[in-house]
């Protein structure tokens, strides 16, 4: 007759006893180790010393033990080893589980990889081309024609530079003309007036926009221009009102022309 757990009366008997024995056994030795300490009053350090021979003399005595079989009865061992076996399999198939998943991120991993490889390779065959050709093209191309070339480029940048500057002496001419030219008829005395506390060596507003391109193009270390008696406050006070130009920061008395990215 088969007992509940697919073991037979008998079996399931026969492992009680066991087990009851172990328990025994346990309880045993559990009262004899409360006694020991109860009674045991040595000094702290001479009882950890005995502890720890004693603890090495147990497992030189376990070392020579031999194994024994968990139950004379084969039908109690069969079912261990089944239930061991599987909860191995179990375990096993958890770690099959968990290395194909890693194996896929890898092979995933490679793929990316591979396609990262193949197109810097295609950049580098790209690149290796277009230095090729410019190689020849330069091998080609006879050194006084790339000579003529930047010639030609730099009088064609004079020669818009020079008309930016004509452009813009005109649109000054035109609607910012020098303080001491003539003036209409209408209050001509008291234009006459006024003449007369100019100076007449007043420089015009191109002019003044002229010396200070210039002072920044020549010493761009010191870009600052000294404003004297040729330079007409309302212009020089334009030029600061509109963020043409900054003053020094310690000398009122010097102008900049102001950096524009």
């Amino acid at each position: 007759m088969m007992a509940e757990g697919g073991l037979s009366e008998a079996a399931q008997g026969e492992l009680m006893d066991q087990c009851e024995d172990q328990f025994a056994q346990l309880e045993k030795l559990q009262n004899e180790i409360i006694l020991f300490e109860t009674d045991f009053c040595e000094d702290p350090q001479d009882q950890a010393v005995n502890r720890l021979m004693a603890t090495e003399a147990e497992l030189k005595q376990w070392l020579t033990v031999e194994p024994k079989l968990l139950a004379s009865n084969s039908e109690v061992l069969l079912k261990a080893g089944t239930e061991e076996m599987l909860k191995l399999c179990s375990e096993l198939e958890m770690v099959v589980s968990c290395h194909e998943a890693k194996r896929d991120k890898l092979r995933e991993t490679k793929e990316l990889e591979l396609k990262w490889l193949e197109e810097k390779k295609q950049a580098l065959i790209a690149a290796k081309d277009h230095v090729d050709r410019l190689q020849m093209e330069k091998g080609k191309l006879p050194e006084h024609s790339v000579l003529h070339d930047t010639k030609v480029k730099i009088q064609k940048m004079k020669v818009y530079q020079e008309s930016l500057m004509e452009c813009l002496g005109d649109i000054l001419e035109k609607h910012i003309p020098c303080p001491h030219q003539n003036e209409p008829s209408t209050n001509k005395k008291k234009k006459q007036n006024i003449a007369q506390e100019l100076d007449g060596d007043l420089i015009s507003l191109n002019e003044i926009l002229e010396l200070l391109m210039n002072k920044v193009l020549k010493t761009p270390h010191d870009p600052y221009v000294t404003i004297d008696n040729t330079f007409w406050p309302p212009y020089v006070e334009m030029l600061l009102r509109y963020g043409i130009a900054v003053r020094h920061h310690e000398n009122n008395f010097k102008i900049r022309l102001e950096t524009f990215f």
